[in-house]
């Protein structure tokens, strides 16, 4: 599935909840992070995210289950990692 990751965190956690889902996922703007996963990998990745995150913390999770549904349009610069490298 594809999913995009959303996140307002504390200024403390902001750096662990960041190294903690670039293991995952893609980052592509401040607090945004995106990419394809399994289930099961998610579920790990959640679950890690949980033992850092504080009550006053928030996590957004938009989940595509058919990635080819969904069309992406940049305005601007691309700022994802794969556009740096290309």
């Amino acid at each position: 599935m594809f999913v995009i990751v959303t996140y307002d965190v504390g200024e403390k956690r902001v750096g662990k909840v960041c190294k903690k889902l670039r293991e995952y996922l893609d980052w592509t703007q401040n607090s945004v992070f995106e990419g394809e996963i399994t289930k099961g990998k998610l579920s790990r990745c959640l679950a890690e995210l949980k033992l850092i995150m504080e009550a006053e913390d928030s996590l957004y999770l938009y989940k595509i289950e058919n990635p080819r549904a969904i069309k992406k349009e940049v305005y601007g610069t691309d700022k994802s990692l794969d556009q740096l490298f290309l």
